[in-house]
Formats: structure tokens, C-alpha cells, sequence
């Protein structure tokens, strides 16, 4: 690893050190938010621009280094954009910080990785290469992979940087609205796991699950014409 590949790794190790240094963790808590959420609102009114600047920064920030505080973040936006245009807000942060992510991953480890396992990841890659998207939809679609590990898992691989924007964005579009639209109705919610109920999960996986259907389809008729 050379050395600007180090210091950019150091960047990133000290930015998150320095987050929970300052325990800026305890701004993004469910208490938080409804303490503030009045003095946000106000703020929307004033400065809107530059508070949807600012919250999608934040948020691009909180994705690309893998930080807590999605789910929060998400709330935030429908209990002051509303869930249409907070909907859109998240997922585009979360998507752009998602592609920094991946992007990051891919420049200073993939190398390191390939070097050790290349071999063994090629069958992967070329899986992923011709129906990475349909796989890259089941993971963001599924509650059951943590956001953070994909993005990190997918630079390692082949996978293309085009796929995986695709695949991130309409991937979480609908648990993204499920948590904005929450927020929307902040009142009425008095922890976390209001929102996630397991019938609002399972929709999620069966989401998952169509969209595996195509790559699983093609497989098995590889499989067929081959034998």
C-alpha cells in the first residue's frame, strides 16, 4: 500500500475516532430528534436550502465512513422535509455515501484482497459482472445485511460502479420510505423498533427475493442447457 493510499486511510480512521471522541453520537438518538425537532422545523423555514445541504451532508458522511445513526438520520428528514422529499433527500445521500464507500474500499483494499484471494473471488466477479444487479437489489432489499457490510464487500469485488449506484438507490428506496414516512409522524413513535415490524420486514425480504428471481432463473438454465 502506498502512501497516499495510507493517508487517506488515516483520514478516515481519524474521523471516526474523533466521532466518538466527541460522543457526537448522542445528537443522533430518537430522544434528540424530538427534542429538536421543533427548532429544526423553524430552521427548515428560514434556511431551507441550506438545511437540506447540511442534513445530506451529514448523511453522506455518516454512510461513507460507516458511522451509527442511519435510521435517525432517516426519521429526521420526514419529521422536517415530509416523506416525499425526505424519501428523496436519504436515499440520495445514502446512495452517494454508499458510492464513496464502495469507491474507497475498492482503491485502497481491493488490491490487498485480490492479491491474497483472487482466485478464489473470480467465480464471484464473474457472477457479479453479468448479474450483479439483481443480486446487489436482494441485498438492499433484505433487512437482513447490515448497509455498511454491502458497500464494503462490493468494492472488493469486480462488481461495476454503474451497478452498484443503480442497484443502491431503487434498492433502498422502500425501506427508506418506511423510515422517512416514520419520521413523518414522529409523535407516535416512542422507540425504534415501532417502525421495523416483523410484517414490514418480511414485505422487505419477499421484495428481495423477486429480485433474485431473474439471476436464479438464468442459472438454472445454464445449468439445464449444459447438462
Amino acid at each position: 500500500m502506498n502512501l497516499k493510499k495510507i493517508f487517506l486511510l488515516l483520514i478516515g480512521l481519524a474521523a471516526v475516532g474523533l466521532f466518538f471522541y466527541l460522543d457526537l453520537g448522542r445528537f443522533l438518538t430518537l430522544e434528540s430528534l424530538k427534542a429538536n425537532r421543533q427548532l429544526l422545523l423553524q430552521y427548515h423555514v428560514e434556511h431551507g436550502l441550506l438545511l437540506v445541504a447540511a442534513f445530506m451532508a451529514i448523511y453522506i458522511i455518516q454512510t461513507g465512513l460507516a458511522l451509527p445513526g442511519a435510521t435517525i438520520l432517516s426519521l429526521s428528514a420526514g419529521a422536517v422535509f415530509g416523506p416525499w422529499l425526505g424519501t428523496l433527500y436519504a436515499v440520495t445521500a445514502a446512495s452517494i455515501g454508499a458510492t464513496i464507500a464502495f469507491l474507497m474500499t475498492r482503491y485502497l483494499l481491493r488490491e490487498l484482497v485480490l492479491t491474497k484471494f483472487g482466485n478464489k473471488l473470480e467465480a464471484i466477479n464473474q457472477e457479479l459482472e453479468e448479474r450483479g444487479l439483481n443480486y446487489l437489489l436482494f441485498l438492499r432489499l433484505v433487512p437482513a445485511f447490515p448497509f455498511f457490510l454491502i458497500n464494503l464487500a462490493a468494492g472488493l469485488t469486480r462488481l461495476p460502479l454503474r451497478t452498484f449506484v443503480l442497484g443502491t438507490f431503487f434498492g433502498i428506496i422502500p425501506g427508506g420510505f418506511v423510515y422517512v414516512n416514520a419520521g413523518a409522524s414522529l409523535a407516535q413513535i416512542n422507540s425504534l423498533s415501532d417502525i421495523a415490524s416483523p410484517r414490514v420486514l418480511g414485505s422487505f425480504a419477499l421484495l428481495g427475493l423477486f429480485a433474485l428471481i431473474p439471476a436464479l432463473y438464468a442459472k438454472f438454465k445454464n445449468r439445464v442447457q449444459t447438462g
